[in-house]
């Protein structure tokens, strides 16, 4: 019944109850598109911001890592493990859907829009267009494109000016926000993503992790991860006149809060960290972007209960889960091993200020001497993530 410790967090290679998180939000995403009235209370919908924070927090955290080791972040190496992180599924599923929709004769549908998959602008997309719900891949990428280039290229490794850097950038994001109400006021998405950018930086640094550290406390963690369960249920009640885009702030920063208190050792987050969940949260990605074509093979194969209905929506989770172990097990995992491969190969080089010894050296970031853990190697740490579809 203690706090997790500085030396501890950088220590971790994993995190279970992240992948648990992840595992519902998913499940969450699916529920709000196919589980009809009766799952309303989950707001589902808003599920996909989870995704977006998480991103934020473990791609800036496997960036501070590789930076700490090494001194400096290689841009080919990230642009490399994300590309054959992102690309292949993603591929894959876009031409199933084209080829379904050949099959079908609706196939120009898909190729009216292929531009904007394939450039990754599929926010840009028509409301009825097919395979809609990947716009929040393309809001990822694009922000991965910039985002290593300005906070770890464009800034020197000093905490205070990424912080203040990351702070600047969330203002001009809200501040871009239009007046009026509309669902793809395109910038409050990114401002989710740098939130959980910024847990990531404060929790990275020791002297922020001192003051984040209280919500790793078992009970303190307790509370907070109830705290947000019940923010999850009240979402549904979020006064119109506040905006959509306030109540994705409100709920981004929130899901922020949340991610220490999941590192914690309290029973709630080891509950997240159980095999089933993470099982189903290593396939996310995947179960993500088959969701649709699930559930039409549900469908068929179960016509008595299409519909937006519970039975539907437990049927296309279990098809879509089946379609998701098939394509990480033959084409994320290798294709992710070939990445990481050639992203070791354009960083050859050796950890930057250590001595033998395996003491991190004076980048400021100092763990506690007595562990003597390395930070691991950007190879082995903490997998990219994407987010879920289009609430």
């Amino acid at each position: 019944m203690r706090s997790l410790r500085y030396d501890e967090f950088q220590a971790m290679r994993r995190f279970p109850a992240l992948d648990g998180l992840r595992a519902l939000a998913a499940v969450m995403v699916i529920a709000f598109h196919y589980g009809g009235p009766s799952w309303k209370w989950l707001t589902g919908w808003i599920g996909v911001h989870l995704f977006f924070v998480l991103s934020g927090f473990l791609i800036t955290t496997l960036l501070l890592r590789e930076e700490h080791r090494y001194g400096k972040v290689s841009l080919r190496a990230f642009y490399l493990r994300r590309f054959f992180r992102i690309m292949p599924v993603y591929l894959v599923v876009l031409f199933l859907y084209w080829g379904l929709a050949r099959i079908n004769g609706t196939a120009e549908s898909v190729e009216r829009g292929m531009k904007y998959y394939l450039l990754f602008l599929n926010e840009l997309l028509a409301p009825d267009a097919p395979f809609l719900h990947s716009w929040t891949i393309g809001i990822e990428q694009k922000f991965y494109l910039f985002w290593p280039a300005i906070a770890f290229v464009a800034v020197a490794a000093v905490f205070r000016r990424r912080l203040v850097l990351t702070l600047c950038l969330l203002v001009v994001l809200i501040a871009l926000i239009p007046p009026d109400i509309a669902w793809l006021n395109w910038p409050i998405h990114y401002v989710a993503i740098l939130l959980g950018c910024l847990a990531a930086i404060i929790m990275h640094n020791p002297r922020g992790f001192a003051l984040i550290r209280p919500l790793t406390h078992p009970v303190t963690a307790t509370v907070v991860i109830l705290a947000f369960v019940v923010v999850q249920v009240c979402v549904q009640f979020w006064p119109t006149r506040l905006g959509q885009e306030a109540l994705i702030g409100s709920y981004a920063a929130a899901t922020a809060v949340l991610l220490p208190a999941l590192l914690s050792r309290s029973v709630l987050a080891r509950g997240l960290g159980l095999r089933p969940l993470v099982f189903v949260g290593e396939r996310s990605y995947s179960l993500y972007l088959i969701q649709a074509i699930a559930a039409r093979a549900a469908a068929g194969m179960m016509p008595a209960i299409a519909g937006r209905n519970t039975a539907f929506f437990v049927a296309t989770t279990v098809v879509a889960l089946l379609f998701a172990d098939l394509m990480y097990r033959w084409i994320e995992v290798p294709l992710i091993e070939v990445g990481r491969r050639l992203a070791a190969r354009v960083t050859r080089r050796g950890p930057h200020g250590s001595d033998s010894t395996g003491q991190p050296g004076t980048t400021g970031d100092v763990a506690e001497t007595r562990t003597a853990a390395l930070i691991p190697r950007q190879r082995e740490v903490l997998a990219d993530t994407v987010p879920a579809p289009r609430g």
